[in-house]
């Protein structure tokens, strides 16, 4: 589980560590168990810096290093994957503002995220999923500003958000904007299908726009570039979600080894049956794997070189070693892993969700497919 030490500020890792134990495992089985978002946490988390950790210093972020997130991301997943949750959505808005907004936009709200402004990317719409080409949202310019339209649906993060990134139809393509959530016209509300099993930080909601007026600044970057922008944000947080699933399957892993060392059975500990102990070796050896995947990605973040493919790999590599991992927990510890007093269980079904959310394993494949095919025909090229 070391592999991290020659990548990381060690010292870093063993803060996050310390601040997550205290502050944030405490509270993971309520936050899972009552679904909401952990506002007090986040706050705190901002107060440390870490909600702001790669953002530039001239915003007020710590403009460390992608590799050096990864850690956070994966240690704060060890506590409470719906804490970290709660991180990704911060990290997306923030990151789309800083590649893209105008200057004005950036020092509005850049400097905000240190203070422990909360966001969400308010993307999906009820008719179309993941389709963000095809929008029923739409954004008129009215001369001296833009006037949007819509609903958004099934928004994580969107109970608590104080700032929405959006998708909206313009006459010129789908185009992003800053959306305050005071903004009049603004509301939110739980659709009939708010909770979910796995990554509970809250209610997901619908994000109705109601006639809602902004000034021409709040447009994102240029106006019909709005699926690259988007596109590109995700690249980045997919690797910070694989980190997540990393974390999810070290704590489903750690778990597990645990209760195996310590459990009786027929006069040895379950970690001594041979069966058992070819279970973990396998494990162990998946989440290392996983890891150096993670840290691939996020060097790849760093360098800014073919970011899709590496936060491809390494989410869909980590989400599946993690339910791959806390199912294996669940059976080690038989009835007891079983019960809901138990975390694994919360394992469990953290680590299925993140098999679906924020890019599907199947969209993943299309993904790192289409790299292949545009590597293999570029290569044959006269």
């Amino acid at each position: 589980m070391e592999c991290w030490r020659s990548l990381v500020d060690d010292d870093f890792v063993q803060r996050i560590r310390s601040f997550a134990s205290a502050n944030i495992t405490p509270l993971a089985d309520d936050i899972d168990r009552h679904d909401y978002y952990p506002v007090d946490i986040v706050k705190a988390l901002a107060g440390e810096g870490y909600n702001s950790l790669t953002l530039d210093p001239a915003y007020g972020g710590g403009g460390r290093s992608y590799t050096l997130a990864a850690a956070l991301f994966e240690e704060v997943a060890y506590a409470s994957p719906a804490v970290a949750i709660c991180l990704i959505t911060i990290l997306q808005a923030q990151k789309i503002l800083d590649l893209f907004a105008n200057q004005q936009l950036k020092e509005l709200y850049l400097p905000r995220f240190r203070e422990g402004l909360l966001s969400s990317y308010a993307l999906t719409e009820a008719n179309h999923g993941s389709d963000i080409r095809t929008l029923d949202t739409k954004a008129e310019w009215l001369g001296e500003e833009w006037r949007l339209a819509g609903e958004k649906s099934f928004i994580t993060s969107g109970s608590a958000a104080e700032l929405f990134i959006i998708l909206a139809e313009t006459p010129v393509g789908v185009s992003v904007f800053a959306v305050p959530k005071d903004a009049a016209g603004v509301s939110t509300y739980e659709g009939d299908n708010s909770h979910t099993f796995g990554l509970r930080n809250g209610p997901h909601v619908n994000l109705v726009l109601d006639d809602v007026r902004l000034g021409a600044d709040h447009l994102v970057g240029e106006e019909g570039a709005g699926v690259r922008q988007a596109v590109t944000t995700l690249d980045y947080s997919r690797t910070m979600a694989a980190a997540i699933s990393t974390g999810i399957a070290r704590a489903a892993f750690d778990g597990a080894l645990e209760y195996a060392g310590e459990r009786q059975a027929f006069d040895q500990t379950v970690l001594d049956f041979q069966g058992i102990q070819w279970y973990f070796a396998d494990a162990l050896s998946e989440i290392d794997a996983a890891r150096l995947a993670v840290f691939d990605a996020a060097q790849a973040l760093d360098e800014e070189r073919d970011i899709a493919r590496y936060s491809s790999q390494a989410k869909l590599l980590a989400s599946r070693v993690a339910s791959t991992a806390a199912s294996l927990a669940v059976q080690v510890c038989g009835a007891h892993g079983v019960t809901v007093e138990a975390p694994f269980g919360r394992y469990l079904r953290d680590a299925k969700a993140y098999e679906i959310a924020g890019g599907s394993s199947e969209i993943l494949k299309n993904t790192i497919a289409k790299y292949l095919v545009r590597k293999l025909r570029g290569s044959n090229k006269p």
